[in-house]
């Protein structure tokens, strides 16, 4: 019997081996850890989640309604970095401080800048709102270009393409996994692009003209043919001049300018005050830079467009 035993322990160990195998071929491929992404803030980050899937992990640097204008990474934000295979910033001067960052985190991988194609804006510079622009607080410096490309749709639709096409080379295994997804989500910001076009087709043109804490709307005006007035430059860390707030209030009143908003990310007091000193009330907020909380207003690009343009249509009409 002892004999036996030897034989009796290879065949459980070989069957066990075989059931083992047969549970891999079953199961498929073991599956591979997503890829650590990073986005510099939260319309970015959306759009790498919507891309990635589950395939990706994403870290946003910037919290959803903060400003991304004057953040400051901390050595957390370098090892959320130093981790990651890919980072995705929005370039245009939005983030002065991601290259530093990069830098210090001694990140190896691809960094992506993801309005690579898109046409830029030339910044408002002090044209008509008499706010200094182009200075530099702390590092946070705009240049000539406006940084704020994703508020047009059509854009958003380059911003996909990028992402897809940057995750693809990153995660060769994924690319059909990718394709597929930004295929599907391009589809749904076309028909957002025709529903905010039919929105803005009932009011008049003359009607078009909307006050903003900071110049963050030209591409949505370019796109949609809305005129926004900004008492401050692209950035919220440009202060406006008594002067420049002089000219703003002439203008709305020349103009006769009739909504008047604030935005998730700026202080609302320099709004306030125009609406005092015009007389108009304030309309309501914006997202400009950033999305809501999740379970919030705006807590997706999508959701964050669809908000804006009931917001500002619906004050536009009400008057």
């Amino acid at each position: 019997m002892s004999s036996k035993t030897p034989l009796v322990r290879s065949f459980r160990r070989w069957g066990t081996m075989a059931v083992a195998a047969w549970a891999v071929a079953v199961a498929g491929p073991v599956k591979a850890e997503p890829l650590p992404a990073v986005a510099t803030f939260s319309i970015l980050g959306d759009w790498v989640q919507q891309v990635g899937g589950d395939r990706v992990t994403v870290d946003v640097l910037v919290p959803a309604g903060a400003d991304s204008h004057v953040f400051q990474p901390s050595p957390a934000h370098a090892r959320q970095l130093s981790q990651a295979r890919v980072v995705f910033s929005n370039g245009l001067g939005f983030e002065g401080w991601i290259d530093r960052l990069i830098t210090n985190a001694g990140f190896q991988g691809k960094h992506v800048v993801a309005t690579a194609d898109i046409q830029p804006i030339r910044a408002s510079g002090h044209h008509h709102h008499g706010h200094r622009h182009g200075h530099s607080h702390g590092g946070h410096h705009h240049g000539e270009h406006d940084p704020h490309a994703w508020q047009s749709v059509a854009n958003a639709q380059v911003y996909v393409r990028n992402i897809a096409t940057a995750l693809c080379e990153v995660d060769p295994q994924g690319c059909d996994s990718f394709r597929q997804r930004a295929d599907a989500y391009q589809q749904q910001l076309q028909a957002l692009d025709a529903e905010i076009k039919a929105l803005w087709a009932s009011i008049p043109q003359a009607q078009r003209r909307v006050i903003v804490s900071h110049d963050a709307f030209a591409y949505y005006g370019q796109a949609y043919g809305v005129m926004f007035l900004a008492a401050r430059g692209v950035s919220n860390d440009s202060e406006p001049t008594a002067r420049g707030i002089a000219t703003l209030v002439r203008q709305i009143r020349d103009q006769q300018v009739r909504a008047l908003f604030v935005e998730n990310v700026s202080d609302p007091r320099l709004v306030e005050r125009i609406a005092r000193e015009t007389g108009l009330t304030v309309s309501g907020k914006l997202y400009s830079d950033s999305l809501s909380a999740p379970g919030g207003d705006a807590d997706s690009y999508l959701a964050m467009m669809r908000f804006n343009t009931q917001a500002l249509t619906q004050a536009l009409q009400a008057r």
